[in-house]
């Protein structure tokens, strides 16, 4: 039995393994053991497996597990060709936790190999794999660029989320219940936001294949003491203890970027105090908004906060960040049309595909806005142009001083609301509100620039004047392309 093998640690995800072994393995091993060595170097964080051998169709059987140096850490026997391995994480039939450096060994058994046959198999190993440390899913769940919408902030028994047991005693809500409101209320991704913990991940890795028509985003709620924030899209361990002299809310901010995360500020006008300590937002020292994406806009906990006011004031400074919404739930069997409810606000990303890469990419876009209705049809989106300048909702419009703009509003599912449109967080005498008067409708408008810096945004409210639909912004002359 002979093994090649090759080495290197890489940074990135990349489609090339970091290490290939490979051999063949005869007749005379039927019903044996054996074990294929490899290093793993220092600094890894996460370990991933596909393995491969020839002579299935000859009733070939190869069994997989896999020790560290120290301690056994699984086996899948037959029933899976890939596993991945991290502190936080891992593919069932696996024990998540450290990855030590030094001698690890796949462990392979050979239940059946016919006489006078050879079986060559090949095991692809990598190291730190960006796909998998951002992602519980190998593959996007579907293709094609739409609305698709979500649920970004909600909590189960990894940190404070509960609900009634079988009995009807009050205890942690497992993951399971949350996943399933989610799909039961057919929300196209959920990010689970557990409190300053990473350990629902192996949950989230076990339900993903199962719940193949939700996305589970990796996601965590940073909560300080002075305010709580969402990251999204990253498995590992950061440190959130931010201090006046010590750790900084920019070093906590700068790790979630560098390892391919987004952040968003969440409920910034709810109180702050004993009974919720840092629930507000009201960071000490500076901080460099910019390295934030998002802003929970429309928090369901309070029953329905709205923080447009203080979104509003970061906007003002120059800062782009696009609307998101949260239910911040935390009992999934709260029904469907109760406030705090899975889904509660909606937030709704446009994306080329259901997967993590593509809704955090539709965010950083600005490609969002915000449904308080929970509906799976309603609809609001921005265009403005001025000379030949063009942009869409969350982009950048260049307008020089006295230019008219052309700005043009589709709004979907809306008929009978009032469409409003706001700048610079306000409404205008010169741009009224218009009445939606049918299913699908573009509105047009028209607006003239000063050569400042301004923002674009639209929202739409029902016959007593409750809000329905946020849009994010159109940023004019801001920062930035």
């Amino acid at each position: 039995m002979g093994i090649a093998q090759s080495s290197q640690v890489s940074p990135v995800d990349s489609s090339k393994p970091d290490l290939v072994l490979q051999g063949d393995v005869h007749d005379t091993q039927h019903q044996t053991y054996f074990e294929i060595p490899f290093d793993v170097p220092p600094g890894v964080h996460r370990l991933s497996v596909d393995f491969t051998y020839t002579g299935r169709e000859q009733h070939t059987t190869l069994d997989l597990g896999i020790a560290d140096p120290y301690r056994f850490r699984g086996n899948s026997g037959g029933n899976k060709a890939h596993f991945t391995i991290a502190e936080t994480d891992a593919t069932p039939s696996y024990l998540p936790g450290p990855i030590p450096a030094g001698e690890w060994k796949i462990l392979v058994s050979v239940p059946n190999i016919r006489g006078r046959e050879t079986s060559h198999y090949r095991a692809e190993v990598r190291f730190n794999s960006t796909l998998e440390y951002q992602s519980f899913a190998l593959t996007p769940l579907e293709t094609g660029t739409r609305w698709y919408r979500g649920d970004l902030h909600m909590h189960t028994a990894h940190s404070d989320g509960s609900c009634a047991s079988q009995s009807g005693k009050r205890v942690p809500c497992p993951v399971f219940l949350t996943v399933q409101a989610a799909a039961q209320r057919g929300l196209d991704f959920i990010a689970i936001s557990d409190h300053n913990a990473d350990s629902q991940y192996n949950a989230l890795r076990e339900l993903q294949p199962y719940f193949d028509k939700v996305l589970l985003i990796p996601g965590r709620e940073v909560t300080t003491f002075w305010g709580h924030f969402n990251i999204f899209g990253i498995t590992q361990f950061v440190d959130y203890r931010v201090q006046p002299d010590g750790r900084t809310l920019n070093n906590v901010l700068h790790d979630v970027g560098s390892l391919g995360g987004i952040a968003s500020i969440n409920h910034a006008d709810a109180p702050t105090g004993e009974r919720c300590m840092g629930c507000g937002w009201t960071p000490t020292g500076p901080v460099d908004i910019h390295l934030f994406t998002g802003f929970e806009v429309v928090n369901g906990g309070a029953g329905m906060l709205v923080s447009a006011d203080a979104w509003d004031k970061q906007l003002a400074a120059g800062n782009r960040l696009s609307a998101l919404g949260g239910s911040d739930n935390h009992n999934a069997l709260i029904p469907a049309d109760k406030t705090a409810a899975i889904g509660r606000p909606t937030t709704v990303v446009e994306a080329s595909e259901l997967s993590v890469r593509g809704i955090l990419d539709g965010i950083r876009r600005g490609r969002t806005f915000i449904d308080l209705t929970v509906s799976h049809d309603k609809v609001i989106d921005l265009d403005a142009s001025s000379g030949n300048n063009h942009a869409r909702m969350g982009g950048n419009l260049a307008v020089s001083n006295g230019a008219p703009v052309q700005l043009r509003i589709h709004v979907a599912a809306c008929d009978g609301d009032m469409l409003h449109l706001l700048v610079d967080g306000r409404e205008v005498t010169t741009i009224a509100p218009v009445a939606i008067s049918s299913a699908d409708a573009t509105i047009n408008g028209n607006w003239s620039g000063d050569g400042g810096r301004h923002w674009l945004r639209a929202e739409v409210r029902d016959a007593r004047n409750e809000l329905v639909l946020v849009s994010s912004p159109i940023y004019v002359n801001f920062p930035g392309p």
